[in-house]
C-alpha cells in the first residue's frame, strides 16, 4: 500500500509560519501530530466522510473537523438550507425569523431545555454558563474538574499558560472526575459560596483514557447542586447530538440546570448554544455577552435542518454502530498482530491507545502510519464518528489499519 507524502502543505506551513503566529495555531497545530511527517497541515476539499489535502491525498476522516462534521463534509440538505437563508438576508440590522425558529427546535428538541441562547464557538458558551451561574446565586466560585476542557478563556487556562494570571482563576476551584465525596466535602465546607460546577458528561481528556460515570455518580451531584443550591453546567460541546438528541445528559440518566452546544449542532456552519431550565432564564436574562456576528442567520438556518437531519436519519444509532464496528474490528486486528489495542469513552467519540507502550511512542507511530495510508488518526485525542461513515469506510479502515500494525513491526 502505497504512502503519502505532503511536500505541498510542507511548503504552504513554512509560508503561513512568516504571516501567522505558529503557522497554524490552536488545536488544529501539527504540533501534537506525532510524528509531524506523517500528517498533512492543509486541506483543499472535502466531501462526506472524507478529504483531500493539498496534495492530492484522500482520507477517511476519523476527527471530523474535530468534531463539527455530523452529517458528512458539503451535506446538500444543510447547504440548501443555509444558502436559501443567506439569500434572504445572514447578518442583519436585527435577527432573521430563523433564530425564533432555531430556538423553538432546541427546546422541543433538549428536554431540559425552556430557552435557547445563541454565538459562535462552545467558548463563548461555557463562559456565559459561569456568568449565569453567578447571577442566578450571587456566588463567585466555579468547581471545574481537572483534565476537563471548556475552552481557552482565561478563566480555564492554568496560571502557569502564557497570558495568564493567577487572578485569572482565583475564584476557579479544581475537583478530580468520579470523585463525589471530594466534591461533597469542598461545597459543605464552603457553603453558600459555590455558584456552578462545570463538567463534561463523561470524562473526556487528552492524552488519558476516556473515562464514564461510576454508577450513581450523576444523581449523586444533580442532588447535591439542588439542596446547595449550586447550578450544574454539562459542557456538551463535544458531546450534543452524539449520545442522545435529549441531550447527553439524558443517555446518563441525570438533569443539570445549563448545557452548552457547539460543534456538530449545525455541521460546520458557526454556531454554538446554550440552555437552560426556566430557574435559569431570569439570571440569563440579565447577563449582557454579545459578538458581532452572533445573530448571524445562515449558521441558524443550518443549525435547525442539521438538528432536524440528525433525528431522521437516526445518526446517534447510526454513529453508535460504526464506532462499535471499528473498536470491535481495530482490538481484533491489534491482537492478531500481538498488541493490546483499548477503547475508551463513547462509540461516537472513541479513544483508542495500544496499551504495550506507556510513553504513547508506540500508539503515535502507528495513528501516523495509518494517516500516511488514508485513514486520519490522531493518537493523543478522542476520535469522531459522523452519520456519513459507512460500513464500506469502515472496512476501508481495517485495511489500513492492518498496514499500519505492519509497518510499526518492521
Amino acid at each position: 500500500m502505497k504512502t503519502y507524502t505532503y511536500k505541498k502543505s510542507q511548503e504552504l506551513f513554512k509560508k503561513a509560519a512568516e504571516v501567522i503566529p505558529c503557522g497554524i495555531y490552536g488545536h488544529f497545530s501539527p504540533a501534537p501530530l506525532i510524528p509531524v511527517t506523517d500528517y498533512p497541515f492543509y486541506i483543499d476539499k472535502a466531501k462526506g466522510s472524507r478529504f483531500w489535502d493539498v496534495d492530492g491525498n484522500e482520507f477517511i476522516d476519523y476527527m471530523c473537523a474535530y468534531g463539527p462534521m455530523v452529517l458528512g463534509y458539503n451535506n446538500p440538505l444543510i447547504d440548501a438550507a443555509a444558502e436559501e437563508q443567506r439569500k434572504k438576508v445572514n447578518c442583519g440590522t436585527a435577527p432573521a425569523r430563523v433564530m425564533v425558529d432555531l430556538a423553538q427546535e432546541m427546546v422541543n428538541t433538549v428536554d431540559i431545555a425552556d430557552w435557547a441562547f445563541f454565538a459562535k464557538n462552545g467558548a463563548d458558551m461555557t463562559t456565559f454558563s459561569l456568568m449565569v451561574a453567578r447571577a442566578h446565586t450571587g456566588r463567585n466560585k466555579i468547581i471545574r474538574l481537572k483534565g476537563g476542557y471548556h475552552g481557552t478563556a482565561p478563566w480555564m487556562q492554568s496560571p502557569d499558560h502564557h497570558g495568564i494570571t493567577f487572578n485569572d482563576n482565583k475564584d476557579i476551584v479544581m475537583g478530580e472526575w468520579n470523585n463525589y465525596e471530594a466534591l461533597e466535602k469542598y461545597i459543605h465546607e464552603h457553603k453558600g459560596e459555590v455558584a456552578g460546577i462545570i463538567s463534561t458528561p463523561y470524562h473526556h481528556p487528552t492524552f488519558a483514557d476516556n473515562e464514564l460515570p461510576a454508577k450513581g455518580y450523576w444523581k449523586k451531584v444533580e442532588a447535591l447542586c439542588k439542596n446547595e443550591g449550586v447550578v450544574l453546567i454539562i459542557d456538551a460541546v463535544r458531546t450534543g447530538f452524539r449520545l442522545d438528541y435529549g441531550g447527553s445528559n439524558e443517555y446518563f440518566d441525570f438533569k443539570p440546570d445549563l448545557i452548552a452546544f457547539c460543534k456538530a449542532i449545525a455541521n460546520g456552519y458557526p454556531i454554538s448554544s446554550l440552555v437552560g431550565t426556566n430557574e435559569m432564564m431570569n439570571a440569563a436574562s440579565n447577563v449582557f455577552h454579545t459578538g458581532s456576528y452572533w445573530y448571524s442567520a445562515e449558521p441558524m438556518a443550518a443549525a435547525l435542518a442539521t438538528i432536524r437531519e440528525l433525528k431522521r436519519v437516526n445518526a446517534v444509532e447510526k454513529m453508535f454502530e460504526t464506532g462499535t464496528k471499528l473498536g470491535n474490528g481495530l482490538i481484533e486486528l491489534a491482537k492478531d498482530h500481538g498488541y493490546n489495542m483499548k477503547m475508551s469513552g463513547h462509540p461516537a467519540m472513541p479513544y483508542f491507545r495500544i496499551t504495550d507502550d506507556p510513553s504513547l511512542m508506540l500508539h503515535q507511530k502507528w495513528c501516523g502510519e495509518c494517516t500516511k495510508r488514508g485513514a486520519y488518526f490522531t493518537s493523543h485525542h478522542n476520535w469522531f464518528m459522523s452519520a456519513a461513515h459507512t460500513d464500506e469506510d469502515i472496512a476501508e479502515t481495517l485495511k489500513i489499519a492492518d498496514e499500519g500494525f505492519k509497518a510499526i513491526k518492521e
